[in-house]
Protein backbone atom coordinates (compact mmCIF):
# COMPACT_ATOMS: atom_id res chain seq x y z
CA UNK A 1 0.00 0.00 0.00
CA UNK A 2 1.27 3.45 -0.89
CA UNK A 3 1.99 5.74 2.05
CA UNK A 4 -0.48 8.34 0.78
CA UNK A 5 -3.21 5.69 0.71
CA UNK A 6 -2.28 4.59 4.24
CA UNK A 7 -2.52 8.15 5.58
CA UNK A 8 -5.92 8.56 3.95
CA UNK A 9 -7.16 5.32 5.51
CA UNK A 10 -5.88 6.35 8.94
CA UNK A 11 -8.00 9.49 8.68
CA UNK A 12 -11.00 7.41 7.61
CA UNK A 13 -10.58 5.04 10.57
CA UNK A 14 -10.20 7.92 13.03
CA UNK A 15 -13.20 9.87 11.77
CA UNK A 16 -15.51 6.89 12.30
CA UNK A 17 -14.55 6.08 15.92
CA UNK A 18 -14.39 7.85 19.27
CA UNK A 19 -10.95 6.50 20.13
CA UNK A 20 -8.56 4.31 18.16
CA UNK A 21 -5.26 2.92 19.41
CA UNK A 22 -2.05 2.67 17.44
CA UNK A 23 -2.18 -1.10 17.90
CA UNK A 24 -5.60 -1.25 16.24
CA UNK A 25 -4.46 0.88 13.33
CA UNK A 26 -1.30 -1.18 12.94
CA UNK A 27 -3.33 -4.41 12.81
CA UNK A 28 -5.85 -3.05 10.31
CA UNK A 29 -3.17 -1.62 8.02
CA UNK A 30 -0.66 -4.45 8.55
CA UNK A 31 2.22 -2.19 9.57
CA UNK A 32 4.15 -1.67 12.80
CA UNK A 33 2.97 0.59 15.62
CA UNK A 34 6.13 2.61 15.08
CA UNK A 35 4.95 3.32 11.53
CA UNK A 36 1.58 4.45 12.88
CA UNK A 37 3.23 6.82 15.36
CA UNK A 38 5.24 8.36 12.54
CA UNK A 39 2.22 8.63 10.25
CA UNK A 40 0.08 10.29 12.93
CA UNK A 41 2.88 12.76 13.66
CA UNK A 42 3.07 13.63 9.96
CA UNK A 43 -0.70 14.07 9.76
CA UNK A 44 -0.62 16.49 12.69
CA UNK A 45 2.29 18.39 11.12
CA UNK A 46 0.31 18.73 7.88
CA UNK A 47 -2.65 20.26 9.72
CA UNK A 48 -4.94 17.30 10.37
CA UNK A 49 -6.34 17.80 13.92
CA UNK A 50 -5.53 14.41 15.46
CA UNK A 51 -6.04 14.42 19.23
CA UNK A 52 -4.58 11.95 21.73
CA UNK A 53 -1.20 10.40 22.29
CA UNK A 54 0.80 7.23 21.84
CA UNK A 55 -0.20 4.51 24.28
CA UNK A 56 -3.65 6.01 24.88
CA UNK A 57 -5.38 6.39 21.55
CA UNK A 58 -6.25 8.89 18.86
CA UNK A 59 -9.33 10.64 17.56
CA UNK A 60 -10.13 13.42 15.13
CA UNK A 61 -11.33 16.80 16.36
CA UNK A 62 -15.13 16.92 15.93
CA UNK A 63 -15.04 19.83 13.48
CA UNK A 64 -12.68 18.13 11.03
CA UNK A 65 -13.82 16.87 7.66
CA UNK A 66 -12.04 16.06 4.42
CA UNK A 67 -12.41 18.71 1.72
CA UNK A 68 -14.60 17.84 -1.27
CA UNK A 69 -13.01 16.30 -4.32
CA UNK A 70 -11.61 18.97 -6.62
CA UNK A 71 -10.81 18.35 -10.28
CA UNK A 72 -9.85 20.56 -13.21
CA UNK A 73 -12.12 20.71 -16.25
CA UNK A 74 -9.71 18.45 -18.15
CA UNK A 75 -9.71 15.90 -15.32
CA UNK A 76 -13.52 15.88 -15.19
CA UNK A 77 -13.75 15.36 -18.96
CA UNK A 78 -11.14 12.58 -18.78
CA UNK A 79 -13.09 10.76 -16.07
CA UNK A 80 -16.41 11.25 -17.86
CA UNK A 81 -14.99 10.10 -21.19
CA UNK A 82 -13.40 6.99 -19.70
CA UNK A 83 -16.55 5.99 -17.84
CA UNK A 84 -18.74 6.52 -20.91
CA UNK A 85 -16.39 4.37 -23.00
CA UNK A 86 -16.73 1.52 -20.52
CA UNK A 87 -20.49 1.96 -20.41
CA UNK A 88 -20.59 1.72 -24.21
CA UNK A 89 -17.90 -0.83 -25.00
CA UNK A 90 -17.37 -2.75 -21.78
CA UNK A 91 -18.75 -6.02 -20.50
CA UNK A 92 -21.96 -6.20 -18.43
CA UNK A 93 -19.93 -6.13 -15.19
CA UNK A 94 -17.75 -3.24 -16.35
CA UNK A 95 -20.83 -1.30 -17.51
CA UNK A 96 -22.41 -1.71 -14.08
CA UNK A 97 -19.15 -0.70 -12.40
CA UNK A 98 -18.82 2.39 -14.59
CA UNK A 99 -22.39 3.44 -13.81
CA UNK A 100 -21.84 2.98 -10.08
CA UNK A 101 -18.54 4.89 -10.22
CA UNK A 102 -20.26 7.75 -12.09
CA UNK A 103 -22.94 8.00 -9.39
CA UNK A 104 -20.35 8.01 -6.59
CA UNK A 105 -18.23 10.61 -8.36
CA UNK A 106 -21.22 12.87 -8.95
CA UNK A 107 -22.26 12.57 -5.30
CA UNK A 108 -18.76 13.46 -4.06
CA UNK A 109 -18.23 16.52 -6.28
CA UNK A 110 -19.21 20.05 -5.28
CA UNK A 111 -22.23 21.36 -7.19
CA UNK A 112 -20.31 23.40 -9.82
CA UNK A 113 -18.11 20.43 -10.72
CA UNK A 114 -21.02 17.98 -10.66
CA UNK A 115 -22.76 20.19 -13.23
CA UNK A 116 -19.60 20.19 -15.36
CA UNK A 117 -19.53 16.38 -15.18
CA UNK A 118 -23.14 16.11 -16.34
CA UNK A 119 -22.55 18.61 -19.16
CA UNK A 120 -19.46 16.88 -20.52
CA UNK A 121 -19.81 16.58 -24.30
CA UNK A 122 -17.65 13.51 -24.75
CA UNK A 123 -19.63 10.52 -25.98
CA UNK A 124 -18.88 6.89 -26.89
CA UNK A 125 -21.61 5.48 -29.18
CA UNK A 126 -21.86 1.70 -28.98
CA UNK A 127 -23.77 0.95 -32.20
CA UNK A 128 -20.57 0.56 -34.27
CA UNK A 129 -18.99 -2.00 -31.94
CA UNK A 130 -19.88 -5.69 -31.88
CA UNK A 131 -21.20 -6.71 -28.48
CA UNK A 132 -18.77 -9.22 -26.95
CA UNK A 133 -19.50 -8.14 -23.39
CA UNK A 134 -20.30 -11.49 -21.76
CA UNK A 135 -17.20 -13.03 -23.34
CA UNK A 136 -15.12 -10.12 -22.03
CA UNK A 137 -16.25 -10.94 -18.49
CA UNK A 138 -15.29 -14.60 -18.98
CA UNK A 139 -11.82 -13.55 -20.14
CA UNK A 140 -11.43 -10.99 -17.34
CA UNK A 141 -12.18 -13.57 -14.67
CA UNK A 142 -9.76 -16.06 -16.25
CA UNK A 143 -7.01 -13.42 -16.31
CA UNK A 144 -7.63 -12.49 -12.67
CA UNK A 145 -7.63 -16.14 -11.58
CA UNK A 146 -4.75 -17.20 -13.91
CA UNK A 147 -7.03 -19.87 -15.37
CA UNK A 148 -5.99 -21.80 -18.47
CA UNK A 149 -8.55 -21.25 -21.23
CA UNK A 150 -9.60 -23.41 -24.16
CA UNK A 151 -10.62 -21.24 -27.09
CA UNK A 152 -12.66 -22.14 -30.18
CA UNK A 153 -11.13 -19.57 -32.51
CA UNK A 154 -11.59 -18.43 -36.13
CA UNK A 155 -8.81 -16.61 -37.99
CA UNK A 156 -9.31 -13.83 -40.54
CA UNK A 157 -10.04 -16.42 -43.27
CA UNK A 158 -12.61 -18.12 -41.04
CA UNK A 159 -10.47 -21.21 -40.44
CA UNK A 160 -11.21 -22.92 -37.13
CA UNK A 161 -8.68 -23.93 -34.50
CA UNK A 162 -8.77 -24.94 -30.86
CA UNK A 163 -6.26 -23.15 -28.66
CA UNK A 164 -5.18 -23.71 -25.08
CA UNK A 165 -3.93 -20.36 -23.76
CA UNK A 166 -2.72 -18.55 -20.68
CA UNK A 167 -4.76 -15.31 -20.76
CA UNK A 168 -2.67 -12.29 -19.75
CA UNK A 169 -4.44 -9.04 -20.69
CA UNK A 170 -7.27 -7.43 -22.65
CA UNK A 171 -6.75 -4.55 -25.07
CA UNK A 172 -9.32 -2.30 -26.74
CA UNK A 173 -8.30 -0.86 -30.10
CA UNK A 174 -11.22 1.47 -30.79
CA UNK A 175 -13.37 -1.06 -32.66
CA UNK A 176 -12.25 -4.44 -31.38
CA UNK A 177 -10.99 -6.07 -28.21
CA UNK A 178 -8.04 -8.45 -28.28
CA UNK A 179 -6.74 -10.99 -25.81
CA UNK A 180 -3.00 -11.15 -25.20
CA UNK A 181 -1.99 -14.66 -24.23
CA UNK A 182 0.62 -17.39 -24.21
CA UNK A 183 -0.51 -20.00 -26.74
CA UNK A 184 0.39 -23.64 -26.01
CA UNK A 185 -0.22 -24.65 -29.65
CA UNK A 186 2.30 -22.13 -31.00
CA UNK A 187 4.61 -22.15 -27.98
CA UNK A 188 4.68 -18.37 -28.13
CA UNK A 189 2.71 -15.23 -27.41
CA UNK A 190 -0.34 -14.54 -29.55
CA UNK A 191 -3.06 -11.89 -29.79
CA UNK A 192 -6.61 -13.15 -30.36
CA UNK A 193 -9.38 -10.86 -31.56
CA UNK A 194 -12.23 -11.36 -29.12
CA UNK A 195 -14.86 -11.03 -31.87
CA UNK A 196 -13.32 -14.12 -33.52
CA UNK A 197 -13.50 -16.23 -30.36
CA UNK A 198 -16.53 -18.50 -30.79
CA UNK A 199 -16.33 -19.81 -27.24
CA UNK A 200 -13.99 -19.77 -24.25
CA UNK A 201 -14.00 -22.17 -21.31
CA UNK A 202 -11.70 -22.60 -18.34
CA UNK A 203 -9.85 -25.92 -18.10
CA UNK A 204 -9.96 -25.83 -14.31
CA UNK A 205 -6.17 -25.50 -14.23
CA UNK A 206 -4.28 -22.49 -12.89
CA UNK A 207 -1.22 -21.51 -14.88
CA UNK A 208 1.94 -20.49 -12.98
CA UNK A 209 3.41 -17.02 -12.66
CA UNK A 210 6.31 -18.05 -14.88
CA UNK A 211 9.17 -15.80 -15.92
CA UNK A 212 9.19 -15.32 -19.68
CA UNK A 213 5.43 -15.87 -19.98
CA UNK A 214 4.11 -12.91 -18.01
CA UNK A 215 2.19 -9.89 -19.25
CA UNK A 216 5.30 -7.72 -19.28
CA UNK A 217 7.00 -10.37 -21.46
CA UNK A 218 4.04 -10.30 -23.85
CA UNK A 219 4.26 -6.49 -24.05
CA UNK A 220 7.97 -6.64 -24.83
CA UNK A 221 7.30 -9.23 -27.52
CA UNK A 222 4.61 -7.05 -29.13
CA UNK A 223 6.79 -3.94 -28.99
CA UNK A 224 9.68 -5.83 -30.59
CA UNK A 225 7.38 -6.64 -33.51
Amino acid sequence: MRRADRLFRIVQYLRGRRLTTAAQLAAWLQVSERTIYRDVRDLVTSGVPVEGEAGVGYRLAPHFDLPPLMFTREEIESLAGGLRMLQAWGSPELKRGAGSAWAKLAAALPDPQRIELERTRLFAPSFAVRDVGILIDTLRHAIAGRQVLRLDYRDVQGRASERQVWPLGLYFWGEVWSLGAWCALRGDFRSFRVDRIVSAAADGVQFPDQAGRRLEDYVRCVEAG
